[in-house]
């Protein structure tokens, strides 16, 4: 057996309110739209992993999701541009990541992070 896919659920009373964050802040597609559940994914192929922790690490709180991109400059620019609630601010971890801490429409803390 192999694990093909691990899909963190993110639940909300109003599934509309995440779509410009995850559609037009992080380029996610929407692939599949059910109404009540809404799929956002990348192109290209990934890994799939799962992380286990007690802390968020560096003093942050533990976020509940994180998503690695390749431009995480602009993705700061754009958060910052609609205002968005940073948790923890850009920083380059001494494990070899930049990354920081948004809280997405939803209220989860999301940890983008690219590699240095």
């Amino acid at each position: 057996m192999a694990v093909l896919r691990i899909v963190p659920n993110l639940g909300t009373e109003s599934v509309s309110s995440a779509d410009q964050f995850y559609r037009e802040i992080l380029d996610l597609e929407v692939v599949m739209d059910q109404s009540w559940i809404v799929t956002y994914a990348a192109t290209g192929q990934m890994t799939p992993q799962i992380n286990i922790a007690s802390s968020g690490g560096s003093g942050a709180s533990l976020p509940d999701i994180s998503i690695e991109v390749d431009n995480l400059d602009e993705i700061y620019a754009r958060v910052n541009k609609a205002g968005l609630k940073l948790l923890y601010e850009l920083t380059e971890e001494p494990w070899g990541v930049r990354r920081f801490i948004v809280q997405d429409p939803l209220g989860k803390a999301v940890n983008i992070l690219e590699h240095c």
